[in-house]
């Protein structure tokens, strides 16, 4: 049976505590920032856990609206206390292992560390989903944990993270990047591109295609 803790409070909070830790992070909150659209009337966001990508999202385009998915009980309370008086954001309990519901459209869908938790054949399906939601000329940004090309790799990255095979996450569920990429242009996605890369950290994004009139 596919392992996910997400559900579990004492799980969520601990990472909560280290979220702040993690190796570059911030270089590649940078980069997804730098590639959002230049206009955003609404964006959602996968995965949100406690807002700490919407808020990014939101300080670089003040006038988006919001809707922000996650489905652990103490993400979604976090949720609901920092931004319990903001209206131009709309929280939603959801597992992303289940199809998206109907959410409307969408002009950039960004993620942080959340989809390499469902398994990959529901990752492929999730891209499609995403891909059916943008507007046309919008952006799919995807700060994602990826898996490494050798097993050594994996153990230093792990290292770097004061973590070893026995008690890294179990929730966990990495995919290659290259994979990942091939995937988005398959669907349909253009300028697919990895922007950002640290040992299994990277960000992988891809444009829905303006329409172009007859």
């Amino acid at each position: 049976m596919s392992t996910n803790l997400w559900s579990n409070a004492e799980h969520s909070r601990a990472y909560l505590q280290r979220a702040d830790t993690i190796p570059h992070r911030r270089e590649g909150e940078a980069a997804l920032l730098e590639f959002l659209p230049a206009q955003i009337n609404r964006f959602l966001d996968l995965g949100s856990g406690a807002g700490r990508l919407l808020s990014l999202v939101q300080q670089a385009r003040p006038r988006a609206a919001c809707l922000a998915l996650d489905f652990s009980p103490a993400m979604l309370q976090e949720l609901q206390t920092h931004f319990a008086t903001d209206k131009t954001i709309e929280i939603v309990p959801h597992d992303l292992s289940n199809p998206l519901p109907n959410l409307g459209q969408f002009d950039a869908i960004v993620s942080s560390f959340a989809i390499h938790h469902v398994a990959h054949e529901r990752k492929r399906t999730l891209y499609t989903e995403i891909f059916a939601r943008l507007n046309p000329g919008g952006a799919f940004l995807n700060l994602e944990h990826v898996a490494s090309p050798s097993d050594n790799l994996h153990n230093q990255f792990l290292a770097t993270m004061d973590l070893t095979p026995e008690t890294e996450d179990p929730s966990n569920k990495l995919l290659d990047l290259e994979i990942q990429l091939t995937w988005l242009r398959q669907i349909g996605f253009t300028d697919v591109d990895c922007h950002w890369k640290w040992r299994e950290l990277a960000l992988l994004a891809g444009v829905k295609l303006l329409q172009v009139a007859d």
